[in-house]
This record gives C-alpha cells, structure tokens and sequence, in this order.
C-alpha cells in the first residue's frame, strides 16, 4: 500500500468554488475564471508516494506546491478530492481527528524556522511531544536523540538566537522527528539558507533518510535541489502537474517545452546515472574478464560524474555491476562524453496530468 494518495485535488478560492471545479474538469482554463473573483490554485492533481520515498515537488512561486502541501495534511481543505494516508481518508476525518493525526503522524518543517525565541533548543525539539501530552522526561529524551541525528549534540540549553541559520533549521528538522511521525512534510525548507548551508542540510536530509527511511513529500522552486533529493519529482505549473517520474525521466524525457526550459542548466553529471547509460557487455566476454580489464566498477545507480577518472585514465571501459558482484552493462569514454552532449528531447507521449485523466477515463 503506498503511504501516501493524492486522488484528484483541486483548490479553489473565491466564489462558487464547486461551480469552477465542474468549468475546469470541462476544460476551462483558469485564466478564464478570474473575471468571476476565482483563483484555481491547484487543478486535480494525483500522486502517490511509497513508504520511505523523497517525494519533491517543485514549480515557479504560484505554481500551487505549497498549497498542494497543505491539503496533504488538512491545513487546507481540497475543494474536491481527496487524500489517502495510509489508506485512511484524511478529507473525511473530523478537525479532532485530524488534529490527532498531525500531532502524532504528519510532521512539518517550515521556510521560516519558526522557533520559539523565550524557549531553549532543547524545548523547542521537545514542543510537538508536549502538545501530544508526552511527559517532560521522556519528551526531553527524545528531543535530545533527536538534536544528536542533526548534528546538534551540545546545544541544548542554547536559546535561538545563539544559533546561525542553518543550525535553526535543523532543530526544526529534529522537531519534526522527535514525534516519530510516518510522514514529513517539507515547504520549501531549505530555501532561506544561504548556498553552503543549503548544500549542507541536504547532505543532513539525504544522510538522515538512510538511516531512518522516513516518507517525505518536499517542496522547492529549485530544480538542482529537487533532483539532488527526489527519488521521484513532480513538476507544477499554473496548478497543475505537468510531469511526474525520477529525476532521469525528466532529464531525458521531458514532457512539455515548458520541463525542457527548466532542466537546459541542470548538472546532467550528476543526475544521469552509470545504469542509465550503460551498453551490453561485448558479446562472448566472461564477467571475469571485463572485471579484470576494467580500471573500476561501479553499481548502476553511481552518477556518472564519478566515472570521468576512471574513463580518462584507461582506454577499457567501466564495469557496472549488480549486488551480486555480475556485469551488467559497462561504460566506454566514447559513450560517457556522448551522454553529457545529449540534447534531451520533449516526449510527446507523456501526457500532462489532466490529460492523464481523460485517457485512463476513456475520453
């Protein structure tokens, strides 16, 4: 079962919301609307995200991310649509229940730290556990481990201000784990940071997750970020997804002249992967021979701006192998410098989301 569904979300504000609902399933576009007072910030969107999954979405300021994100956790209530965690239906819930799932199973990690100055980082990592009645020892226990994940072992009984940026936005972070919540929500948290610090704290939310394989929908206008992050990406526009797919799928196949625009400055080394550019091994060749020629091996999922040394420095092409040791593919120089010269090309069978609809729905 995925962890979290996204089934048909729209988000209307303004007059007759349910009346403009109906006009943009007929096709109307939303520009349409706003001689009537109607602004469609997201327009029926649906994803999924499996457990233990980075989930990005990422899209210009207006696009609809950030209150796509807060309708995830019943923040904003979908106009229509609904949204499924766990397989419970968090649009049918009532505002206690709700309110109980966000204390205990949804966390969020805002832009803005949003610490409280007058408490110490100790008892701001402690808060959620305090709404949720958890006892001041055992509350105090948990933040702690929690300030240790995120580097900040030693700074419990500093006050805010003390800290720099990025230092607030992990006791932020270790707020939200300290609830243990299956599920974090990100809106746009590293945004305010400055460049180095922002690389860091991706590295902390990327070394994080390989040890705590949480579920995390994050969101972000920075598409560098998002694929540095995003086991898969959704890209918004005008309230609507426009693609979904791993960060190869947009790179190579986007699907709109709008997803080709935005990846033209993306570091394709470190995107594309040794498996997605790898050849069949030359036929009549053993596993052992290629390992012996080859001056290194790597898995399939090593981005290839790992393999320019071993490329440059032998005529033999790199092995890439599977868990098991066994050659699947390798990489000659030739194919390397052809990959990262690669135009990406729009594809045109991949459908926007509101197209998605109406073929699986028979249109």
């Amino acid at each position: 079962m995925s962890r979290l569904q996204a089934e048909h979300l729209y988000k209307v504000f303004g007059r007759r919301p349910d009346q403009a609902v109906q006009k943009l399933e007929g096709g109307t576009h939303r520009d349409e609307l706003r001689a009537d007072g109607t602004t469609a910030a997201v327009i029926d969107a649906s994803f999924t995200v499996e457990p233990g999954q980075i989930f990005v979405v990422m899209g210009l300021s207006g696009s609809g991310k950030s209150t796509l994100l807060r309708m995830l956790n019943g923040l904003l209530e979908p106009t229509a649509g609904r949204v499924l965690f766990d397989g419970q239906d968090l649009t049918a819930l009532s505002p206690r229940e709700l309110r109980s799932v966000r204390s205990t199973k949804i966390s969020m990690v805002f832009q803005h730290f949003a610490l409280f100055p007058h408490r110490s980082v100790l008892e701001n990592a402690a808060y959620g556990l305090e709404v949720q009645g958890v006892p001041r020892a055992v509350r105090e226990e948990r933040a702690a481990q929690a300030l240790e994940l995120t580097g900040l072992a030693g700074w419990e009984k500093s006050w805010p201000d003390e800290l720099s940026g990025g230092m607030q936005q992990r006791v932020g972070l270790a707020r939200a784990l300290a609830t243990d919540a299956d599920l974090l929500l990100m809106d746009e948290s590293f945004s305010a940071l400055d460049p180095l610090i922002r690389r860091d704290m991706q590295d902390q939310l990327l070394e994080l997750q390989k040890r705590l394989k949480k579920t995390i929908v994050f969101i972000t206008h920075d598409l560098n970020e998002a694929m540095r992050l995003g086991d898969r990406i959704a890209v918004m526009r005008d309230g609507e997804i426009v693609q979904q797919g791993t960060a190869e799928d947009i790179l190579v196949r986007p699907s709109n002249d709008y997803v080709a625009s935005f990846i033209q400055d993306v570091d394709r080394a470190r995107v594309l992967t040794a498996g997605s550019i790898m050849e069949a091994p030359e036929a009549g060749r053993s596993d052992e021979d290629l390992l012996d020629a080859a001056p290194a091996t790597v898995s399939a999922d090593t981005p290839i701006a790992e393999l320019f040394t071993p490329c440059s420095t032998s005529g033999v092409a790199v092995a890439v192998t599977d868990a098991d040791g066994g050659v699947i593919g390798v990489v000659p120089r030739d194919r390397l410098l052809a990959a990262l010269g690669e135009e990406p090309q729009v594809d045109t069978q991949v459908p926007a989301q509101r197209e998605i609809k109406k073929v699986n729905a028979g249109a």
